[in-house]
């Protein structure tokens, strides 16, 4: 099978976009209950933020590893299991009697998480031209950004309406069957791809893992992809899997309904954020302009939140939202750096190097911000938010700087291109 000019590609596409966006719903869809979980399980904002920590944990821990796999034996059963895993952690989420059960989900969910987006680079890489590359991550990006989107409003009336076990339950129900339809799709189906795939696996057991790792360690772009990712997305997904709607109830006296409907300005953002700004960066000709742009937005956005004592006039909550989601849904430009700046056999390893950036970030911001709202939950007011917005401010000065060290890599395009 050819697959850069197979229709079936588009059967490839469809579903595995099916599956990250269902992935993604889950993965900050915790963040709705914060408030029913410390009052049924009895456990504090530092318990909470291990709790979103520890999924984040497992993710960022898997990335590199899965990176390296995936590259070696294809990323086919790393997806299938993987949505296996999120599904099954769902399950046990949905049903848990104390919280040494949740964290135990989530571990599981974080697990399967961590397979996801890395595996979805590469099928991509694999059944796409470069060309067509750049612009399907945009639209990627936007699927996951929907699937936050899930995760707010309609997420919350399903909770409203049918308590919190309930959605938890259905949704792995679902992922577990989307497994079954992945191994038809990617394994059954395309036999002759397989046999293609094999082939190129026995040429990259040859390869050395470690004098591979030490060349992208000391690789100034694969640390360019990194920071960037650790300044927009972990500092996004870190704060509204877990404080965004406590921000909004308890700073601002909102519903958890009128609250996920700030945070579904952000999705908005997100959405728009990742197809513009591939567009922007394919008429410019340069990744590396637009992203600086919007790694400089979104770190005043955070500033504004310390301006303002950690409580902006309403209104302007509605633009800086947005606007930080705008700063997440662009984040999908990293892996068009990684696509166009190494070798088709290394992807996977840099994309999970990139990808845990993100999730390093995401993994310390709910920590350190509960850390910061159990300092002073004994004065009784909401002065601990204006102090955990200090970390959002820091995390995105990394990844302006790595906006910054980013090197433009115009002529190895033109190579890659010909690899493919």
């Amino acid at each position: 099978m050819d697959k850069q000019n197979s229709k079936y590609r588009w059967v490839v596409f469809a579903s595995v976009l099916f599956t990250y966006l269902i992935i993604v719903t889950q993965r900050t869809a915790p963040g709705l209950i914060t408030e029913e979980l410390m009052t049924e399980f009895k456990v504090t904002a530092s318990t909470i933020g291990l709790l979103t920590s520890i999924q984040f944990m497992a993710y960022a821990s898997l990335q590199i590893p899965i990176g390296i796999l995936s590259d070696r034996f294809g990323p086919n059963l790393f997806l299938i299991v993987g949505t296996l895993l999120n599904g099954i952690g769902t399950l046990f989420y949905s049903v848990a009697p104390n919280e040494m059960v949740l964290l135990l989900a989530r571990l599981l969910v974080g697990i399967g998480d961590a397979t996801i987006w890395v595996n979805l680079v590469l099928i991509l890489s694999q059944w796409f031209k470069v060309k067509e590359f750049v612009g399907l991550l945009g639209i990627a990006g936007m699927t996951g950004s929907f699937g936050f989107l899930m995760a707010t409003v309609p997420f919350s009336n399903w909770i409203d309406i049918a308590g919190w076990r309930e959605p938890f339950l259905i949704m792995g129900i679902v992922l577990c069957i989307n497994a079954l339809i992945l191994y038809f799709v990617l394994v059954k189906k395309p036999k002759l791809t397989l046999i293609k795939e094999a082939s190129v696996t026995k040429e990259n057991k040859r390869e050395k893992t470690l004098p591979m790792l030490r060349r992208i360690f000391s690789n100034r772009q694969a640390w360019a992809t990194f920071l960037c990712h650790f300044g927009l997305v972990g500092t996004y997904i870190g704060f509204i899997g877990s404080w965004a709607v406590p921000f909004g109830m308890n700073v601002y006296g909102l519903s958890r309904s009128d609250a996920s409907q700030l945070i579904m300005i952000g999705l908005f953002g997100a959405i728009l954020g990742a197809p513009l700004t591939s567009w922007i960066s394919n008429r410019l000709g340069s990744i590396k302009k637009p992203y600086i742009v919007v790694h400089v937005i979104v770190f005043f956005s955070w500033i504004v939140f310390l301006l303002f004592h950690g409580k902006p006039p309403y209104f302007m909550l509605f633009l800086l939202f947005f606007l930080i989601g705008y700063g997440n849904g662009a984040s999908t430009l990293t892996f068009a750096i990684v696509r166009n700046s190494f070798n088709m056999k290394e992807v996977g390893v840099v994309s999970g190097f990139a990808n845990t950036g993100g999730f390093i970030s995401a993994i310390l911001l709910p920590i350190f911000f509960g850390f910061i709202l159990d300092q002073f939950q004994h004065t009784g007011s909401d002065i601990g938010y204006q102090y955990g917005f200090i970390i959002p401010i820091v995390f995105t000065i990394l990844g302006l700087v790595g906006g910054f060290i980013i090197k433009e890599q115009r002529q190895e395009d033109k190579q890659q291109s010909l690899l493919s």
